[in-house]
Parts: structure tokens; sequence; C-alpha cells
């Protein structure tokens, strides 16, 4: 057993021994087989280095190309978009021009066709033939209607009479009618007819123009249309341009005849407080020189007025003392001073008052005007004229009461105090006369 056993163990050594050697053989021969490969792949590494950066640069260059023509393409890009919109906005405008022209071809058609011009409507003839058509048409027609037409016809008389004649037309904005019956200018009557326009002063003009004379002025009255009747000429009544200004003008009338007869009131007033102040004081005067002053008081006994009873109240204290005499005097003519300038007061309220109810009438006919523009709207200027009247009469009748009244009230206010002044005047003269000669 143990010589099997050893030699196995020989057996296995030897074995082993030889594996190993043939091991390494084989790695030794595997190793100079990965080297040469190593060697190899270095190589092709090297020249595949060398190809990529060759390659690389080659790919840069031509990302450089393509970058410059991606510009080149995005400038041309961008230039023909500029070109598009341009083409766009020419085609809007040229659309927008043919709607124009064909809008101001209908307009020329519609206008000439009132003066019996037809304009082509076909579809074949271009809207710029037909706009040459009608500047054609046109420029003949004006020629026309600038120059002096005489014609037959026929026009209404103011009272509505019919009658025949012959009218000369001034263009197309005005018109003379000629007849047997009547002679002057035309207005239109509505309808395309004619009436005698009832102004006086144009009918030689009538006959200067029919004999191709022009005059220089002309009476002349201008339209637009026949179609809308014109009306004549009414010149307006003062009780009309009162009405005019409705219920509020006649307060302010009734106002200012109210001031006017305060003022005639005031005025006799003041001509009775002020008559006789110098014959009073020449009388009282001409006593106290001549040493009779006691009989001062009845020698002007028999005169009214505010002025004879501020001396009268005078003489009656003089032989007091002087200050007590100036009092009395200053009382007097304070007493005096309410009827001197009764109803002064009134009339200067009334001057005041009645710009303000001119005012009131103004906003109350501006309000009415703008309510019948609210529900008329502006059309028709005739609906305005009641409110627009009513707002600037009052205003007039406002102002015409209130200068006068206000002017006159301020001179007799003036007045007055004069006469107050003379009056204290007087008295002082006469006391100083008085205490002199008792000296």
């Amino acid at each position: 057993m143990k010589k099997i056993f050893v030699a196995m163990t020989i057996f296995c050594v030897f074995a082993v021994t030889m594996t190993a050697s043939e091991l390494d053989r084989a790695y030794q021969k595997e190793y100079a087989f990965l080297k040469a490969q190593k060697a190899e792949l270095e190589k092709r590494l090297s020249l595949d280095k060398v190809q990529h950066e060759s390659n690389l640069l080659g790919a840069k260059e031509k990302v450089v190309v393509l970058q410059q023509k991606l510009l080149d393409l995005n400038k041309m890009v961008d230039t023909e978009k500029q070109k598009l919109v341009k083409m766009s906005t020419k085609l809007s405008e040229s659309k927008e021009n043919g709607d124009i022209t064909e809008n101001v071809v209908n307009q020329a058609r519609l206008t000439l066709q009132e003066y019996g011009i037809t304009i082509s409507d076909d579809n074949k003839t271009a809207n710029i033939d037909k706009l040459e058509q009608a500047f054609g048409s046109a420029s003949k027609l004006y020629v026309t209607l600038s120059s002096l037409q005489n014609t037959k016809g026929e026009f209404y008389l103011p009272d509505g009479k019919r009658v025949k004649g012959d009218i000369v037309k001034v263009g197309n904005i005005a018109a003379y009618g000629i007849s047997s019956d009547a002679t002057g200018a035309l207005a239109p009557a509505g309808n395309g007819a004619y009436k005698l326009w009832n102004a006086v002063g144009s009918s030689d003009d009538a006959k200067a123009l029919y004999a191709g004379d022009m005059k220089d002025p002309l009476d002349i009255f201008i339209y637009e249309n026949l179609d809308k009747e014109a009306d004549y000429v009414k010149e307006k009544t003062v009780v009309e341009t009162i009405e005019g200004g409705g219920t509020i003008g006649y307060i302010i009338l009734v106002l200012g005849a109210f001031g006017l007869l305060l003022l005639v009131f005031r005025v006799l007033n003041l001509m009775k407080a002020g008559s006789n102040v110098e014959k009073i004081t020449a009388i009282v005067v001409n006593k106290v020189e001549s040493g009779r002053g006691d009989e001062a008081l009845e020698a002007i006994k028999s005169f009214e007025g505010s002025t004879a009873r501020v001396v009268k109240s005078l003489l009656r204290n003089i032989g007091k003392e002087r200050e007590h005499v100036e009092d009395i005097v200053m009382e007097s003519i304070l007493n005096e001073s309410s009827q001197i300038d009764k109803f002064g007061n009134f009339v200067l309220v009334i001057a005041a008052v009645a710009p303000l109810l001119g005012l009131l009438g103004t906003v109350t006919g501006m309000i009415e005007t703008f309510d019948v523009i609210t529900e008329f709207g502006t059309g028709d200027p005739k609906l305005l004229s009641g409110g627009i009247s009513a707002a600037l009469v009052t205003t007039m009748l406002g102002l015409i009461v209130a200068i006068p009244l206000l002017l006159l009230g301020n001179l007799l206010s003036g007045w007055a105090q004069n006469i107050k002044d003379s009056m204290e005047q007087s008295a002082l003269h006469i006391v100083n006369l008085y205490e002199k000669h008792r000296a």
C-alpha cells in the first residue's frame, strides 16, 4: 500500500510538474501574442487619433461653412418676408384703393345722374376709365353751372299765385325770376320749384342779370338745393321778441315797470325834499342878519319839505348850547333820511334781481333745448329755437331792465346825498351866523 501511495504521489508530483511547465509555456506564448496585439492596437489607435483629428478639423470647417450658409439663408428669408409684407401691404392698399375708387365712381354716378349725365355701369369698363368719364362730364357741367343761364319757367309769388316768366340761374346756387307780376330773387319752394323771395331790393338785380349786366353787390338768395322749402324772412316785432322770453321774460318786464314807477316816485320825492333850500336859507339868514332872528321861524312857517322841517327844528332850539343844537340838526337830518331815501333800496334791489332772473331764464331755456335734443336729436334747428330764444331773450331783458335802473338809482342816491349835505350846510351856516350876531 505504501508503495502504491508513494508511486501515486510521485506520479502526481510529476504530473503537476509537467502541467506547470506546459502552462508556463502556454502563458509565455499567450503573453507574447497579447503583447503583439497591444502594439498593433496602439499603432492603430495612434493612426485613428490622427485620422480623428483630421476628420474633426474637416468637420469644423464644414460646420463653419454650414453656419455661414444658414446665416445667408436667414437673411434671404428675412428679405423674402419683408418683400411678402410689402406685397401684402400693396395688395391691401390696392384693394382699398379699388374700393375707394368704386365708391367715388358710385358717388359721381349718383351726383351726375341728377343733371342727366350717365356714367357707365358695366363691369368690363375699368374704374379709372369711369373716373375719367366722370371728371370730363363734371368739368363740362361746372362750366355750365358756373355761368348765367336764362330759361323759361314758373315760380310762386308770396301770396301763393303761380306765374310764368323768365328765370335767370346764377350757376346752381341762386336764381332770379322775372315776370309781368313780380321780379326778384327766387328761393326754393320744395320739390324743385321756385318762389319769389320776400326780401326787397332784388328786382333791379334780376333785370340787370337778365340783360347780362353783373351788378356789385348782388341782393342774392343762395340755396343748397330745391328739395326743401325755404321760409320767408319775417322781421320779429317787439311783442314776439318778448314772447320768446316766456314767463320769466314777462316777470322781468313787470319788475322793470315797477322799478321805473318807483324811480318816478323817488324823483318826485327828492324834488319835494330838496325844494326851496336856497329860498328858506336866504329868508332865515336875512332875518338873523337884520337882528330879527326870533321872527325867522314864523317867516318859514308856510314852507313844506325836509329842508323846511330841519331848519324849523333848528330855529326852535337855536338858543341852546352849540353842541346840543348840532345834535338836534343831525338828528333831524337822520329823521328825514328815511323820507329822502324812500324807494331807493327797492330800485337797486330790482336792478340786482333782474339779471339774475335773466340768468334763470337762460338756464331753463338751455334745459328745454337739451330736452328737445335728447328726444328729437339735432336734425331740425327749428325744434331748438324755442329754448335758445328763451335763453337769450331773458338775459337781454334782464340787462335792459338792470342797466337803466342801476344807473338812475345810483344817480338819484347821489342826488339824495347832496340834499342831505345842503341841509346840513344850511343849518350850520344859520347856527354860525346866529352866534356871530348874538355875540
